[in-house]
């Protein structure tokens, strides 16, 4: 009884290989799930938010990502997961067939492979679930600095949708050969899996291998066209990833920098610079600022003959004065009209909120913004451009409040005693993009502040950086303010999104090696499939290494099929539907091709390892 038992078990481990390969695929597949979805709850893009980081239009941005890769990777990791085990299961037919011609049942044989199917989907789920956990420690920890507990209804969702799919995918081959008559099941069409019997029809000696290599993919249609189509979907997801990580990253990282610029800085108060600092760096720390700071205080007041003299000095290019107010914010809706002027619509509603309100002046502005719309003008004093998260929540349709109609450049916004026109939705990581600019003249007029609080005040090119610094720390501090060097905020927030594009870009890591894996898996079973013909041709003279030609020649027909289909789709996704206003130099497309040519010179040479084992055996071991 104890031997009945321990069969199935002594049977995985003769199959070391085959057991291996397919116990790494599921488990990576159901690790990088699982960290997807982890990911993606601390980014506040998940079923579940655990953080509320980035400004929403960022967040949109890495939304479409995040989710457009998540299905790709649930998809390729079901088609993995089904190919692995089918693969698997299907090459036991002819155990089954040996051991049914020698009198067991079909009941204890077909438990003895049930055995070996649970305990693969059990332990490769198992394994997934502690790997995936694992990546989502490590990546908290370094993007984030903190761990919160995951959420732990998403191990148990994974685990029982692999556990349920490997079992079925590998359920099939099993009931499938206990129909089969032992006499059938020992056919090689059976258990390799060809679409008719191998016929020994002579070859002319010309391209004789690529004779071979092409009528051995031609027999195996239903496992060439799978795996074709699972690679396919791979390169899809790696250039989305990698392409599409890079530049989007590029992007979106150029989005965050220039409102604030490199080479500024900032002067004010020291408190006052304090929570301008909490305020621009919550885009990448959990930093809450003093609800109760009362930014219109005269204390904070700049004063203008500082303004003036920095002015003259040679190392300032700009002096940007500013007016930075903590206010709540009014949505102020409109009219449109419809096809004709007898046919109007409301747009929008009487939705508040809370903003950072930066009054400026438009022509001594520092920063420059990706923007929908556009900038504030010269004497526009009642125009006023809001941050993304702003257009977000308080300019979104909602039904239930009856809002059918919502657009921020289409309605304005009330703050204090002022109205103004929205002109332009703006990224900004000040507040998290919640934000509004407006003219310091039209701010001043609409809450009686006749002041300003900040100065950002842009470096020269001429001057040595630390001269330029020294020099104006000198001119602040005879008025008893401090100066804050922007750029390390600026970086700080750069290197945050900087880091959760490369994770996201991480992703398709594990899925690119279970796809290698497969690959491998597949052209095992393409070699021992044409034993006996490596054997005869060995026999007649032919080198060893015609094996490895062979399978190189098939794997290169099915890695160029797979990677021009999913490079093509792949970038499509990219440029049309992810990215708006791509920003990428020449060196951005070399880096993308470098990693997607190295990933495909990496998956060609692995899946020869196969052949390579069988080159090194004698003509007697092949035929064994």
């Amino acid at each position: 009884m104890s031997n009945s038992a321990g069969f199935p078990v002594n049977d995985l481990l003769r199959r070391k290989t085959q057991t291996g390969l397919t116990v790494t695929t599921l488990t990576l597949s159901v690790a990088s799930t699982l960290f997807l979805l982890q990911f993606s709850s601390r980014l506040g893009l998940g079923l579940t938010s655990q953080t509320s980081t980035l400004t929403l239009g960022l967040t949109a941005v890495l939304g479409q990502f995040l989710l457009f890769t998540g299905v790709l990777i649930f998809i390729i990791g079901a088609v993995l997961t089904s190919i692995s085990v089918f693969l698997m299961m299907s090459q036991r037919t002819r155990d089954f067939a040996l051991i049914k011609a020698v009198g067991c049942p079909n009941s204890l044989v077909g438990g003895y492979f049930m055995t070996e199917l649970l305990t693969v989907t059990l332990v490769s789920t198992i394994l997934g679930i502690v790997f995936g956990f694992l990546a989502d420690f490590v990546v908290a920890v370094l993007v984030f600095s903190s761990y919160i507990l995951p959420i732990l209804w998403y191990p148990i969702l994974i685990f029982f949708t692999f556990f349920v799919l490997a079992f079925l995918f590998g359920l099939q081959p099993i009931l499938k050969a206990a129909q089969l008559s032992a006499l059938e099941a020992l056919s090689p069409v059976t258990y390799f899996g060809l679409t008719e019997e191998a016929k020994h029809k002579p070859l002319s000696r010309r391209a004789l291998t690529w004779r071979i290599a092409l009528r051995s993919l031609y027999r195996r249609q239903t496992a060439t066209v799978r795996i074709i189509f699972l690679l396919s979907t791979v390169f899809i997801l790696l250039t989305v990833s990698v392409a599409g990580g890079i530049i989007a990253g590029d992007t979106s990282i150029s989005s965050i920098e220039k409102p604030i610029g490199r080479d500024t800085l900032a002067i004010g108060q020291v408190a006052m610079i304090n929570q301008f600092k909490l305020e621009l760096e919550k885009f990448s720390q959990k930093t809450h600022e003093n609800s109760d700071f009362n930014y219109s205080n005269q204390q904070y007041a700049i004063p203008y003959t500082l303004i003036e003299q920095l002015q003259t000095l040679n190392s300032v290019a700009l002096v940007d004065p500013r007016l930075v107010l903590h206010e709540e914010v009014a949505e102020q809706p409109s009219i449109a009209l419809g096809s004709s002027t007898a046919d109007t619509y409301d747009v929008g509603g009487y939705r508040k909120g809370q903003s950072i309100v930066i009054g400026i002046d438009p022509a001594l502005c520092s920063g420059s913004w990706t923007i929908k719309g556009r900038f504030l003008e010269n004497n526009a004093i009642t125009e006023a451009v809001v941050g993304d998260s702003i257009a977000e929540t308080m300019y979104v349709p909602n039904f239930k409040e009856g809002i059918n109609i919502s657009d921020p450049l289409l309605e304005g916004i009330s703050i204090a005693n002022g109205d103004f026109k929205i002109v332009g939705v703006v990224v900004d990581p000040i507040n998290n993009g919640f934000v509004t600019y407006v003219q310091i003249d039209g701010l001043q007029r609409a809450t009686g502040i006749y002041h300003n609080n900040l100065l950002i005040v842009k470096l020269s090119n001429s001057t040595g950086r630390d001269i330029a610094i020294n020099e104006i720390e000198t001119a602040a501090r005879e008025y008893g303010l401090a100066v804050y060097d922007l750029n390390l905020s600026v970086e700080k927030n750069a290197a945050f999104l900087s880091s959760t594009w490369q994770t996201i870009m991480f992703l398709p890591s594990a899925i690119l090696a279970s796809a290698a894996i497969c690959l491998v898996a597949y052209m095992m079973l393409s070699v021992n499939e044409q034993l006996q013909e490596f054997a005869i041709i060995r026999a007649i003279g032919a080198k060893p290494n015609i094996i490895v030609s062979i399978s190189a020649i098939q794997s290169c027909i099915v890695l160029l099929s797979s990677s021009g289909i999913g490079l093509s789709f792949g970038t499509i996704i990219t440029f049309i539907i992810l990215i708006a206003n791509p920003v990428f130099t020449p060196l951005t497309i070399l880096v993308i091709s470098g990693w997607i040519l190295a990933a495909l010179i990496a998956m060609f040479f692995l899946s020869l390892y196969p052949a390579f084992r069988a080159s090194k055996k004698s003509i007697l071991e092949i035929m064994i």
